[in-house]
């Protein structure tokens, strides 16, 4: 890591998604904030000088849900493995869930996350508090105490409340404080042991899928539960265009909603399974190919305000099994700039709108501002849009080694990650 006070990043293509700015110029680092844009302030002298020519340099990148296996999992993942991939994937604030273990249910817990994460000094943890005490769904976490604690937000995880009594507690509870509940919609009781969509695709491969009206149901319930309680909710991970429009709808009813979409599900769908390939089991599962379009197409007119990387490192003895035992999830921290570059290529969105989605909108989710004016934090990525690299386990500096997207050929890497104004990964 090389530390520094002052920095220039001269001649870059400065692009603040916040502001719809795409402008060349220079841009000025003192003291952890951005002191000077175009222009250097009086008596600013650089200790690092940085060409930036032919690079973008936008607001670092803000991942709303990364998994990094600390604590319980280490076999999976560590923090200063997953923290070391974040950076050099231009990703410097991380969201993590709770579902840690134990989970993320007391403060002590919480603190001695974040304290831990600021050791290693590279990208910044903003955590998830447990919704239930356990997960377990039955009694609701003192969130008061968890968010002084430095908890943003409140979560199961992947671990539905079965009891809808206890959901509406705990939305009465969050909204008397404001607090922010991030749910992944998903009925527990029509899921069972579905591993896969169900649809045609897998029933020819004699998989048990998981009906989309486990999302919808699921998305019905919060949104009445919404009306009841004026909770503000988040929709983690959505996956079926049926869920997209149920949330267009309450949306445009004017409730206190947001929702995100994995990176995964932007690419793949069902059909990609192939011959029973375990690296492309998720969580939810990957839909069908109308499911994917039309989360494109909920991207591109706004409804869904996010992209998140679903990061979440398996081991290789959780991937080589069967694909109805194996594990779900793969890395995605690295791949989050280039798999979003990609879509907005493909789909001809303006590079600010799209790097919106992974920077300036999710930062606002977790209450700060994301952009590149005078007096905001230096938190920054310096990449190459144009530079092609191939994903392979080599490559890639995240303990999880598994992917879909391995032996792909994608475009765009990170040449700088500044964190409060230090340049944290270089190339």
């Amino acid at each position: 890591m090389i530390e520094t006070k002052n920095t220039v990043i001269r001649n870059g293509r400065l692009i603040d998604p916040a502001h719809g700015t795409d402008t060349q110029g220079d841009l000025y680092l003192a003291g952890g904030k951005i002191v000077g844009v175009g222009s250097a302030p009086a008596g600013f002298v650089a200790e690092l000088d940085i060409d930036a020519s032919g690079l973008v340099v936008a607001p670092g990148l803000v991942d709303l849900c990364a998994r990094l296996r600390e604590p319980g999992n280490e076999y999976k993942a560590t923090l200063q493995s997953e923290m070391a991939a974040s950076v050099a994937g231009g990703v410097t604030s991380i969201v993590c869930p709770p579902d840690t273990d134990p989970p993320l249910d007391e403060p002590g817990l919480v603190m001695n996350l974040r304290q831990r994460a600021r050791k290693h000094d590279l990208a910044r943890l903003y955590p998830v508090g447990a919704l239930t005490v356990g997960l377990k769904g039955r009694e609701i976490t003192e969130m008061a105490l968890l968010r002084e604690a430095g908890c943003v937000a409140f979560s199961q995880g992947d671990v539905p409340i079965a009891d809808l009594q206890v959901l509406y507690r705990a939305m009465q509870y969050a909204a008397t404080f404001g607090f922010e509940l991030r749910l992944r919609p998903e009925e527990a009781s029509l899921v069972n042991d579905g591993v896969a969509h169900d649809g045609d695709y897998a029933s020819r491969l004699g998989l048990t899928g998981i009906p989309v009206i486990a999302e919808t149901i699921a998305i019905a319930q919060i949104v009445q539960l919404m009306r009841a309680t004026g909770c503000k909710v988040h929709i983690a991970r959505l996956s079926s265009g049926a869920g997209i429009e149920l949330v267009r709808e309450a949306k445009r009813e004017g409730l206190p909603l947001s929702c995100d979409v994995a990176i995964n599900h932007i690419h793949l769908a069902d059909v990609d399974i192939g011959y029973f390939d375990s690296q492309y089991r998720f969580d939810p599962p990957l839909r069908s190919l109308r499911d994917r379009d039309a989360i494109v197409a909920g991207l591109n007119d706004g409804t869904i305000d996010a992209i998140c990387s679903d990061h979440s490192p398996v081991d290789d003895d959780g991937k080589l099994l069967p694909f109805a035992e194996a594990e779900r999830g793969a890395t995605g921290l690295e791949l989050l700039l280039p798999l979003t570059l990609a879509w907005a290529e493909r789909n001809r969105i303006a590079l600010p709108i799209a790097l919106a989605k992974i920077s300036s909108v999710p930062a606002a989710k977790i209450g700060f501002s994301a952009d590149l004016q005078v007096g905001s934090r230096a938190d920054l990525v310096v990449f190459d849009p144009n530079e092609a690299w191939t994903v392979t386990r080599e490559a890639l500096r995240s303990q999880g080694k598994n992917t879909p997207f391995a032996g792909m050929e994608v475009k765009g890497r990170a040449r700088y990650t500044f964190v409060k104004g230090k340049c944290v990964y270089t190339v």
